[in-house]
């Protein structure tokens, strides 16, 4: 990843949609299959479920993510 701190437009805690993770919108420039992949293997944050089709991270999490600056 390239940068270790989020964009200022990033919430500091609460819920967030992958849409608003994942680059362009995001701070994170990867791909939906490589996060999702990452996920499954336990690199990048659990999701929390809350509903059939709603999927969301907390802040937080990516917010820490960002900051380990994991090279993807």
């Amino acid at each position: 990843m390239q940068s270790s701190t989020p964009p200022p437009s990033f919430p500091e805690s609460g819920l967030v949609r992958l849409a608003a993770i994942l680059a362009p919108k995001g701070p994170v420039p990867v791909s939906r299959s490589t996060w999702w992949a990452k996920v499954k293997s336990g690199e990048f944050p659990q999701p929390v479920k809350l509903g059939p089709r709603i999927t969301c991270w907390q802040a937080e999490d990516i917010r820490q993510l960002i900051r380990r600056n994991i090279k993807t």
